[in-house]
């Protein structure tokens, strides 16, 4: 009998009909609930998307009316939207090229001409890996161990692999040096990488046979059985040239000579090693497989294919290839920035020429929406047209940079140009974001002001500047004196050179934010001396039309500052490291090499000369600095010697501020001033440093040293340098000696050795591959683009002036006195934009001048400064004078007639 109690298998009691009806109820309310809401958001949803489609359709209507309405308005105002379409079209043209060469940098390479016909070709990674950056090139060859190639040839696909070594050779013709392209030694065996054939005489068998490259043989005037004389090192060689080949396609940037294999390795050393190893695919066998099956099988290498091969055929490539990367990428950041601010600043002077016809509209009902849309509009047609008819020009000044940097040994030749429709999309892009920003800051006040005000404002400019525009000028002047001054005494190292420098474009766009102020400042101390009505009438325009002549002359200034700033921090730069460089040299020669460098061994022999009391080694290699940044870490790619310490006191004087060379020994390094303020390092600190073929110190900072300008930033023991470069030659020998005669008959077994003074040490050491030449080129298109845009404004704002000039002939002025009073009035635009432009550079040069050596005074050559004062004028003057000239030309009656 089971209990009904409430055990475990109780069951429950029915419910009660009463209980089950309020269940029921409640569901039925909560369903209602349910579908009530669901209806409601079925109703707001679907009244927001009839909102939305509603808002859609009204935009595309505006949007199709303002584009109507400014396109009508571009074309009744041609003559007005000409100047705003030349600023854009020729800013797209500069930054078109800029990209083109960035993507050049990064796509293109030069056709491999030693591994030609090798399908792979094998070597180290040639630079430093950097976690979330580029990485940095490594200056030297990363070598392999020999045994790599027998590694490489049992890879499934190998036909067969060769090693491969390069020697820096000089080939004396006629008892002097043989010009042409670098010769570099390498072993018979690996003419097979090209390849080369024999057109006469035979292989090298014997140590002093050697085979010419066809060009080269022809060049010096050789043949099969002739004798030639070979510099490896510094020491001479007379070798039998047993043969004649010719490549299987013309060299460019070289010039072969082949050893026997054995006296190949020999003259490369150390032995054990290769520079690379050329690989032949067997028949059927893809280069990209066999590559990937290379770097699978042999850990620790690098394989190249295609135009990469040319990378690791001649080191010079890649360094070549992250220079241009760079240039670009600068050059291209710093034109967006200028590109922005003169299409704004020639915005602004078209809508301050248009104030009569903005003030109709807001009269006649437009609201300061429909007016900045209309101007936007306007500003996007403009814009789009302008970057499209600057992209075909843009690619062929692409072309004449390319044609240019090739010239100046920036790019190797063969280095092909790469034009894609990326850069040109990019242009308009930013060609189009510029005329929109720069519409939308001319537009913001005539938009802003009331239909009375904006009427009674037609005539006269209005004084008072935005609050907004004078708040950031006022506060830009301190910021930009603050980064110039403050900077270099409270920073270390590069921070400080990197605030000043950028000071300038501070200032700059400072003064164009305060410029109607400066202009009439400047017009009104003018106009405090009394003169004839010419003078009258030219200082009244300036201080009346301050907005426009500031707008129209912004250009100017930009143009004098960034040529002050950019030519004088050169100038700058180049003094102190000549002082440095000469003072410091305080040997009594300077043993130099016209060929590939002096051996390390030749400084003993030297010793033993009479009247030589010493003799100090120098090597010139580039290192990678590394410190930690917070999560990150930071590099910097800086010049080094390797330098005897013993020998050091005597010879050179590096201006040693803390520490002591004399304990730079093994891993040791000293540093420059510079230097060691950027990576936060001080005498007994360690510092991690890259060497040239990428091998790791930890070396401690035994001293800081001034002048790193004049010898480089890095200094190390000798050995240690020497041991990591590729061709393991010295740059210089320092000589103490009061026997010159002595010397220079010690030198004389070495015929690519030359006796000079300190003046040998003077030329920068790492040169770059024409960076100077590169660095002027594109300052030049830089100040082009700047003297196009003030050419350009200025014209603009003269022609705007023709009813003005015909009023003032109709009462009573001679057009001769309007000649006159335009004349007055250049003349106060270029006084203005020199003296306003030389102020804006001066504090980032002082900045820099005292952050590079502890002195307030730049170098800047009187003459060229006073260049870029004639250029300045020379640009302006015209720009203002003939149409000035045009306007003057039609009767006063029909001028004055014409629309505006």
């Amino acid at each position: 009998m089971v209990s009904r109690g409430s055990g475990a298998g109780a069951a429950d009691p029915p419910p009660t009909k009463k209980a089950e009806k309020a269940r029921r109820a409640d569901e039925a309310k909560e369903a209602r609930r349910t579908e009530k809401a669901r209806r409601e958001e079925e109703a707001r949803s679907a009244k927001k998307t009839k909102k939305a489609e509603k808002a859609r359709k009204k935009v595309r209507t505006l949007s199709r009316r303002n584009l109507s309405l400014a396109w009508s308005t571009i074309r009744g105002r041609k003559g007005g939207f000409a100047a705003v379409l030349i600023a854009v079209a020729v800013g797209s043209a500069v930054i078109t090229a800029c990209g083109v060469l960035l993507e050049t940098g990064i796509s293109s390479g030069a056709p491999a001409e030693r591994y030609h016909g090798a399908a792979v070709v094998v070597g180290g990674y040639q630079a430093m890996s950097v976690e979330g950056d580029t990485d940095p090139r490594l200056s030297e060859r990363v070598g392999l161990p020999a045994d790599t190639v027998a590694k490489v040839a049992a890879v499934e696909g190998v036909e067969s692999a060769v090693g491969d070594v390069s020697v820096r050779t000089t080939v004396l013709g006629k008892g002097s040096v043989l010009d042409g392209p670098p010769v570099y030694g390498h072993g018979w065996s690996a003419s097979v990488l090209t390849p080369f054939t024999l057109r006469s005489g035979n292989p090298p068998r014997a140590a002093d046979d050697v085979v010419l490259d066809g060009d080269l043989a022809r060049r010096a005037g050789l043949a099969p059985g002739d004798t030639v004389t070979l510099v490896t090192g510094s020491a001479p060689g007379s070798y039998r040239v047993s043969g004649v080949a010719e490549p299987a396609a013309p060299f460019a940037r070289q010039s072969a000579v082949f050893f026997t294999d054995d006296r190949a390795a020999r003259l490369r050393g150390p032995a054990g090693t290769v520079d690379a190893v050329g690989v032949l695919a067997a028949k059927g066998t893809g280069a990209d497989d066999l590559a990937d099956r290379i770097e699978k099988a042999v850990p620790g290498v690098v394989t190249y294919t295609g135009d990469d091969r040319s990378d690791v055929e001649t080191l010079d490539v890649g360094q070549m290839r992250a220079f241009v990367i760079e240039v670009a990428s600068a050059f291209g950041a710093t034109m967006i920035l200028l590109v922005i601010i003169v299409v704004a600043s020639t915005l602004a002077l078209s809508v301050q020429q248009r104030r009569r016809e903005l003030a109709l509209l807001r009269a006649v009902g437009a609201t300061p929406r429909q007016v900045l849309r209309m101007i936007g509009g306007e500003a996007v047609l403009v814009g789009g047209i302008g970057a499209v008819l600057g992209a075909v020009p843009g690619v062929l000044l692409a072309m004449l940079l390319h044609t240019v940097f090739t010239a100046a040994g920036a790019l190797p030749p063969g280095f092909s140009l790469v034009i894609t429709p990326l850069p040109l999309l990019f242009s308009l892009l930013i060609c189009v974001l510029a005329a929109r920003i720069g519409g939308w800051l001319a537009a913001r006040r005539a938009a802003k002001v009331s239909a009375v005000e904006a009427l009674g404002d037609v005539a006269v400019e209005p004084k008072k500047l935005g609050w907004f525009r004078l708040s950031l000028g006022v506060l830009l002047v301190p910021a930009g004196l603050a980064v110039a001054v403050v900077l270099p005494i409270v920073l270390p190292g590069e921070a400080a050179i990197e605030g000043a420098a950028s000071s300038a474009l501070v200032l700059v766009i400072a003064v164009g934010l305060l410029g109607p102020k400066l202009f009439g400042g400047v017009a009104k101390l003018l106009g405090r001396r009394p003169g004839e009505v010419t003078r009258f009438l030219a200082i009244a325009n300036s201080r009346a039309r301050a907005r426009r002549v500031s707008a129209a002359t912004t250009p100017l200034i930009m143009g004098v500052t960034m040529a002050s700033a950019q030519l004088f921090s050169g100038t700058t730069l180049a003094a102190t490291a000549h002082d440095q460089a000469v003072d410091g040299v305080i040997a009594d020669h300077v043993v130099t090499s016209v060929g590939a460098g002096i051996s390390p061994d030749l400084a003993e022999e030297l010793r033993r000369v009479p009247g030589v009391r010493t003799v100090g080694r120098v090597a010139r290699t580039s290192t990678i600095l590394t410190w930690p940044d917070g999560d990150s870490v930071q590099y910097r790619v800086s010049t080094a010697q390797g330098v005897d310490p013993a020998a050091v006191p005597d010879t050179l004087d590096l201006g040693v501020l803390r520490g002591d060379l004399n304990g730079l020994t093994g891993s040791t390094v000293a540093l420059s001033r510079l230097v060691a303020g950027t990576v936060g390092a001080d005498v007994g600190d360690r510092v991690e440093v890259h060497l040239g073929d990428g091998t790791v110190e930890k070396a401690r900072v035994v001293a800081v040293y001034e002048n790193g300008l004049g010898f480089g930033d890095v200094t190390l023991p000798h050995d240690v340098v020497v041991a990591h470069t590729t061709d393991r030659l010295d740059q210089w020998l320092m000589v103490n000696s009061d026997r010159e005669a002595e010397l220079t008959e010690a030198l004389k077994p070495y015929p690519t050795l030359r006796v000079s003074d300190a003046g040998a040490v003077t030329a920068a050491p790492t040169d770059g591959g024409g960076d100077g030449g590169i660095s002027l080129v594109l300052n030049a298109v830089l100040l082009g683009y700047l003297a196009i845009a003030v050419v350009n404004t200025l014209v603009m704002a003269t022609i705007s002036r023709r009813r003005e000039f015909a009023l003032l002939r109709l009462v009573g002025t001679r057009t001769a006195q309007v000649r006159a009073m335009m004349r007055r009035e250049a003349g106060i635009i270029v006084l203005s934009a020199v003296v306003v432009g030389t102020i804006a550079a001066l504090p980032s040069l002082i900045g820099m001048s005292y952050a590079i050596r502890h002195s307030v005074f730049p170098s800047i050559p009187p003459l060229l400064y006073l260049g870029i004062v004639a250029a300045a004028a020379a640009i302006a003057w015209p720009a203002v004078m003939l149409p000035a000239r045009l306007a003057l030309r039609p009767p006063a009656v029909e001028a004055i007639a014409r629309p505006e």
